[in-house]
């Protein structure tokens, strides 16, 4: 195709702050129906993306490239493989479904809210396009402005703590990145990643390289120890905000990851798996623990969404087919169920004005619809088979296993909690006698249409994807086949364990 679609597609958002605010700052309603609109456009468009792309060809598609800064080597590059793709397809799925939710919620300032969501959208569509390192870091980086906003202008009562606290962390990662990336230019003359990808970089070179990248991406997925910004800015943002910081935002640390780092540092990766994998099982143990104490029910989903990236980091630094692809999967598939989570939640919380799981019991003799739907999602978020859920964590334990059985082990193990926390805050909120403050409650009434429509739309392509995933999983593939993954060609750090 002639058409930038890709630049369109991810400037089509941000084009829409100019026609807000062209309307009056108290007309809310046109401003959600234009913020809407947009949405929906873009998502129409990146399904044209989609329905154009060869899946069967491995290589970087719908290439844009020009020369940016003059005399420098650095361009605006943007290309699409069968990786990016799909999280292109679920970022601008989220965003239309996010304006909706905020549509009633959200009375200070809705002009100014609609415009930050679409600057997000922008900025997180750009970096899963971007393939110079500078443009990339341009556009993950600046995605820390509108979720500053969002957490700190619209956020709970601990709003700017937890705003403060989510920019410093974010930030500090984000540093050694860049200097990752200065470090690169001045080696190679260069910061386009395809043309990076044919240079050999030593060993030594790799090692640093790699730790600069790890603490970035690490913080951004995040994993332990770098986790604890995380159940704050879940619990003081509001509903649209976590479901794209949970839906989308971590998993730009997933593929940063698998985008940068194993392509380019594959002897690093390998060097530093076993350390990777120690980090995981712990967060998977340690964060399906504390989810199991926690009293509000976004922090408990907090939680748990840390022991899941805790897969997806074990899945990608097996550094084997099925653990990549699977790690890809359960990001894709953790960002339906996490975002129905945090919408169920949230429209509790609309009705009831809490999120403290003892204010909630025998939810389902006045809502039974939302408790059938929060049961499945519960289902498919602790791997039931017939979801995504499944797919993706049989995958990566397909992949661990073949790498180190000791690792693999740990993380079965911790696959025994999810269940545990999951089926009780399912049982504290919807079993039993129904609790007297919400059995007065006028607002205390089941799902309305719009609500419906939207958990619905989720929870079909989280069947989709886990009755019938060979579709996406042959065009995930292909391309981590052609780009990713390369024989390790080091001793690792510690002793394989099996």
């Amino acid at each position: 195709m002639t058409l930038p679609l890709l630049s369109l597609i991810t400037f089509l958002p941000s084009s829409g702050i100019f026609f807000l605010s062209l309307i009056h700052k108290n007309d809310e309603n046109n401003a959600r129906a234009v913020g809407l609109w947009i949405s929906i456009i873009t998502f129409i468009l990146s399904v044209i993306l989609w329905a154009n792309f060869d899946v069967y060809n491995a290589e970087y598609q719908f290439i844009e490239k020009y020369e940016w800064i003059r005399g420098y080597n650095i361009f605006y590059l943007m290309g699409v493989d069968g990786i990016s793709l799909y999280f292109i397809l679920l970022t601008t799925f989220l965003v239309p479904l996010c304006i909706l939710c905020s549509w009633h919620s959200i009375q200070k300032r809705a002009r100014e809210y609609i415009m930050m969501f679409l600057l997000l959208e922008t900025l997180v569509i750009g970096s899963f396009c971007a393939l110079d390192l500078i443009l990339f870091y341009i556009f993950f980086e600046g995605t820390l402005i509108p979720l500053f906003l969002i957490i700190g202008i619209w956020g709970g009562s601990d709003r700017i703590y937890a705003c403060f606290k989510f920019f410093l962390y974010t930030l500090m990662g984000s540093l050694f990145m860049l200097l990752a990336i200065i470090k690169l230019y001045g080696e190679f003359g260069t910061t386009d990643f395809m043309a990076l990808t044919d240079e050999k970089i030593i060993f030594s070179l790799q090692v640093w390289l790699w730790i600069a990248f790890f603490f970035c991406f690490a913080i951004k997925i995040p994993m332990w120890p770098f986790h604890t910004w995380l159940p704050d800015a879940h619990v003081e943002a509001p509903t649209a905000g976590s479901v794209l910081l949970a839906g989308i935002v971590l998993k730009m640390g997933g593929y940063g990851f698998l985008r940068f780092c194993l392509p380019l540092l594959p002897q690093a990766c390998s060097f530093f798996a076993p350390f990777v994998f120690a980090l995981s099982v712990m967060a998977i143990l340690y964060a399906s623990l504390v989810a199991l104490a926690q009293k509000d029910m976004k922090k408990l989903i907090a939680y748990s969404s840390i022991a899941h990236m805790g897969f997806v980091t074990l899945g990608l630094f097996s550094l084997n087919l099925q653990g990549v692809s699977g790690a890809v999967v359960q990001m894709l598939s953790h960002g339906l169920i996490s975002s129905a989570l945090f919408l169920a939640i949230g429209m509790m919380y609309d009705r009831f004005h809490t999120r403290e799981i003892a204010s909630y019991s025998g939810l389902h003799q006045i809502m039974p619809v939302l408790s059938a739907v929060f049961m499945v999602f519960s289902f498919a978020s602790i791997g039931l088979p017939g979801t995504s859920g499944f797919i993706g964590e049989f995958y990566v334990m397909l992949g661990i296993f073949q790498a180190n059985t000791f690792f693999a082990t740990l993380a079965a193990l911790g696959m025994v909690l999810g269940p545990g926390y999951a089926l009780w805050l399912y049982r504290r909120l919807f079993t039993g006698k129904l609790a007297l403050n919400l059995s007065d409650n006028k607002t205390a009434h089941d799902l309305t249409y719009w609500e419906k429509s939207m958990l619905l739309s989720l929870l079909v392509f989280v069947f989709v994807m886990g009755i019938y995933p060979k579709p996406l999983t042959n065009v995930i593939n292909r391309s981590i086949r052609a780009k990713t993954l390369e024989p390790p060609v080091t001793q690792p750090l510690f002793l394989n364990a099996r």
